[in-house]
């Protein structure tokens, strides 16, 4: 009778250990910020975002009168498509004998772990600090708040429902302004007192490296999806490929053996997660301003306005005596004067404010769409 014997067994404990860790780590980052939407898609999948309007008619109709519908449209625009992501990484077998398994192996693996973990946060945090919903104001506590209140307001003219917001958050600047707040009984909790006040989830603290500093970004969690690629799939395991995944979330799959040739232990990963916001007009950007140092900000970050029509672009500037001019990247497709854009052909135009402080030029800009007229 045949036995399986553990030379039989193609997983390994690393492996089992790798997948493990990552599943845990991310799958609390998805808890973390309420995401429910979780969806399996295929290589080259075709990722958009939307933005979402309508306008209401008057629901002031007499009896018996035809009810005049409300006009309502959904623009998207393409980020992206579904990729495997690959990584490897040897040890070398010298690094093995002279620090051990645990220091040359296991801790590099944790690190890869880490570093891959990184990568997805900071892909989707780039991708959040495109919202369209943006603001000033005048420290943390007025940005958070400014920040749930756009999006609130967003999705109910949107006639979406909202059950939870996250908030992103430079580390720096939480510590900044918790460091000249008066400590009494409230405030004792710091950014967990400010996020139970305002109603957050979560606020998540984040580095420089993934959000400047003076920045506030807030969402819905119904507008926050997970995507993925499962790396378990049957075609790569037949052709050879065999990656060992949790069976469960199957987020990662990762592959480790020895490697005769170089002498080394490798480790191969594979993966494909993308973390994504649905309506980019539902994700607020709120620059924190003092009004103690030489800027200026925009209400809007990007636009679309028709050939033939007008759209509005206001500046807050510091000092406020500063004189604003204005610029278009592109006049064939929109002209600007005093923060009036006129769209004049199809096509895509940075409209930008400058002001001069000192010899020196600040500047803030906004992407603005031109569709053709009626469109």
């Amino acid at each position: 009778m045949a036995q399986t014997k553990t030379a039989n067994i193609a997983t390994t404990p690393r492996d089992i250990a790798f997948v493990s860790r990552f599943a845990k780590i991310y799958t609390g980052l998805l808890t973390l910020m309420g995401v429910t939407r979780k969806i399996e898609k295929v290589p080259g999948t075709v990722l958009k975002v939307k933005e979402a309007s309508i306008t209401l008619e008057s629901g002031d109709v007499a009896e018996g009168v035809d009810v005049t519908p409300s006009t309502a449209s959904v623009t998207e625009r393409i980020i992206g498509e579904m990729k495997l992501q690959k990584y490897a990484k040897e040890t070398t077998a010298e690094a093995i004998i002279e620090h051990g398994y645990n220091d040359a192996v296991a801790m590099t693996d944790i690190a890869m772990i880490d570093a891959i973990i990184g990568k997805i946060k900071k892909k989707y945090t780039d991708f959040i600090k495109t919202g369209t919903l943006t603001g000033v104001a005048a420290n943390l506590q007025a940005a958070l708040a400014n920040a749930r209140g756009s999006v609130l307001n967003e999705f109910g003219k949107m006639g979406k429902s909202v059950t939870e917001v996250v908030a992103f958050v430079n580390i720096m600047d939480a510590y900044a302004y918790l460091g000249t707040a008066n400590i009494t009984t409230q405030t004792q909790f710091g950014m967990t007192y400010i996020k139970d006040f305002l109603g957050y989830r979560t606020i998540f603290l984040l580095s420089d490296a993934e959000l400047e500093r003076n920045k506030v970004i807030a969402l819905p969690v119904e507008n926050i999806i997970s995507y993925k690629l499962n790396p378990s799939n049957g075609d790569l395991q037949r052709s050879g490929l065999r990656y060992t995944t949790d069976g469960v979330t199957n987020l990662i799959g990762i592959h480790t053996d020895g490697k005769y040739g170089n002498v080394t232990s490798r480790a191969d990963a594979i993966y494909g997660l993308f973390l994504m916001a649905e309506y980019l007009n539902g994700i607020a950007v709120v620059t924190i301003a003092s009004g103690t140092s030489n800027s200026i900000y925009l209400n809007k970050s990007t636009d679309t306005v028709a050939v033939g029509s007008t759209t509005s672009l206001t500046a807050t500037k510091y000092p406020s005596a500063a004189t604003v001019t204005w610029t278009s990247s592109d006049t064939s497709v929109a002209t600007v004067s005093s923060g009036t854009v006129t769209g004049v052909a199809a096509g895509v135009a940075n409209i930008t404010a400058t002001i001069t402080v000192d010899g020196l030029d600040y500047t803030a800009t906004a992407r603005v769409t031109v569709t053709p007229a009626g469109a």
